[in-house]
Parts: structure tokens; sequence; C-alpha cells
């Protein structure tokens, strides 16, 4: 009867057993974990991913996340070469390369950068001023990033990016900061309005010029064309001039002495018939007359 009991037992404790050491005996190790394992405090390697066969009671593993993470540092204090108190918090990212160093090698990773991280942010600030603590914090996250990465290192850690995400400088500094800020800002209004007033002077100027050349070619043009005008009716006048010359020559060279001698009478009957009491006759008229003198004696004699 006992041994029966004995055989229940052992049948029905060796599936409880094994579901109690199944966890310990089987692991699933994702994709961006490893496994660290120690065998009797030994450490004989990282294992993963996958299924991961360990022995119960013998092997103890630690779980290693290969995954970027982050630090957020919290407000440090500061000061600057120039003895100016600054608080500068920043955020450390970093990941494990190797698991084994980053287990074997340190303890709490996250305390030790922490520390590292606050110790070395007051070294590069010590050594700057403040302005180019402003100015540069591109400059200062690359020097972080050097200085930690440097020290993780050996930690099988490494520092991707160090990242400052706020400065935040003494009260009186700000209050100078802002001045300087409204100062620089009105600079930069009187002298956008300067430029305004000096392009539009340009403007203008440049507009009058144009006008002006406009001006000038329009009255060009008009003096080149009332001159052309000019010339042609000249020229029209003396052609027609010259025309009428000729017509009076041609005229002229048809009529002969007596017609001449009539038009003298004519001339002289009109002088005649005025008040005049003398009168002027040119010699050229004697000669005319002469014929008339001759016919009239002529006819007198017979």
């Amino acid at each position: 009867m006992g041994a029966f009991y004995v055989i229940i037992a052992v049948v029905i404790g060796l599936p409880l057993l094994a579901l109690v050491l199944l966890p310990a005996v089987v692991r699933v190790v994702r994709d961006y974990e490893r496994l660290v394992v120690f065998r009797l405090g030994r450490c004989i390697g990282e294992k993963g991913p996958g299924l991961v066969f360990l022995i119960p009671i013998v092997d103890h593993p630690v779980k290693v996340d290969l995954r970027e993470l982050y630090l957020s540092i919290p407000h440090q204090t500061c000061i600057t070469k120039d003895n100016a108190p600054i608080s500068i918090d920043f955020l450390i990212y970093w990941k494990v390369v190797n698991p084994t160093l980053s287990v074997l090698k340190v303890r709490d990773f996250a305390g030790a950068s922490t520390g590292i991280a606050t110790t070395t942010l007051r070294a590069v600030i010590g050594d700057i001023l403040l302005d180019d603590v402003l100015a540069k914090r591109e400059a200062i996250n690359q020097v972080l990033r050097v200085k930690l990465d440097e020290v993780t290192e050996r930690w099988g850690v490494k520092v991707t990016s160090v990242e400052i995400r706020e400065i935040q400088p003494p009260h009186e500094v700000q209050v100078a900061m802002n001045r300087q800020m409204a100062a620089e800002r009105e600079r930069r209004a009187t002298v956008t309005e300067a430029d305004g007033k000096r392009e539009a002077s340009v403007k203008v100027a440049e507009g009058e010029k144009q006008a002006a050349i406009l001006r000038a070619e329009g009255a060009k043009q008009a003096a080149i064309l009332q001159a052309e005008g000019a010339r042609q009716a000249a020229i029209l006048n003396a052609e027609g001039y010259a025309m009428a010359l000729e017509k009076v020559y041609a005229a002229a060279r048809a009529i002969d002495s007596k017609t001449m001698s009539l038009q003298y009478l004519e001339a002289l009957k009109v002088l005649g018939s005025g008040p005049a009491t003398k009168f002027v006759l040119p010699m050229e008229l004697t000669r005319l007359v002469e014929p008339f003198i001759g016919h009239a004696t002529r006819a007198t004699e017979e």
C-alpha cells in the first residue's frame, strides 16, 4: 500500500516538477536581447536569439537589451569660463554593443553614466564662455558624446548621441539677453526701413531718369520730324517758285515790243488819271513809244 502511494506521488510530482523547472531550462530570447550565461559563477558567454537551453540551478542567465536606450540627466548647475552659473539638462542615447562586457565591467550602467555625464558636463562647460555655451550647443553635444564614449567603450556600451534640452542662464543674464534681443530687433527694423527708403529713392530716381530720357527722345524725334517737314516745305516752295519763274519767263519770251508798248501806254493812262502833277518816266519808255511817234508823224505828213 505504501509503495502504491509512492508511485502515485512520483507520477503526479514529475509533471509538476517539469512545469516548475521548464522556465529555468528553456528560455525564449528575442532578436533584440541576449543572455549572458554564468555557469557555477563563471561566464560562459552570451546566447540567443531564439531558444536557449540552460541547466537548472547550475546556469544563471542575465538578460541584456541591445536596443538603443536613453538616459535623462536632470538639471545640473555648471560654472562657465567667465564665472556665470547656468543650469543644463540633457539626454544621453546609448546602446550595448558587447553584452558580456556590459555585465562584467559595470554593475549599474545608468547610475555610472549619470555620474560620468555630470562631471564631464561641468568640465566641458568650465572651459567655454557663456555666449559660446548659448550659441554652440551642437559643438558641446559633440564634445560630450566623444568624452562619454571614451569611458563607456570599456563597458561594451556605445554612446550614440548627446542632446542638450535646456540651458537656463541666471536671471540677470536673461534680462540682459532680452534687452539685447530687443535692441537687435530694433536695429534690424531700422536697417530694414532705411534699406526700403533707399531702394524707394533709387527707384524714383531711376523712374525720373527714364522719364527724362523718354522726354528727350520725344523732343528729339519731334525736332527731327519738324525739321524734315520744314525741309520738305522749303523744297516744295522752291520747286513751285522755279516753276512759276519758268512760266513767267516763257510768257515773257512770247511778248513782242508792240505788246510792251501797249502795256506802257496803259500804264501812262493810269498815271494820267491820277491827281499827281509830277511823273518819273523811265528812259526805256522813249524807245518804246518811238514807233508810235513815227506812225503819228507819218500820218500827219500825209
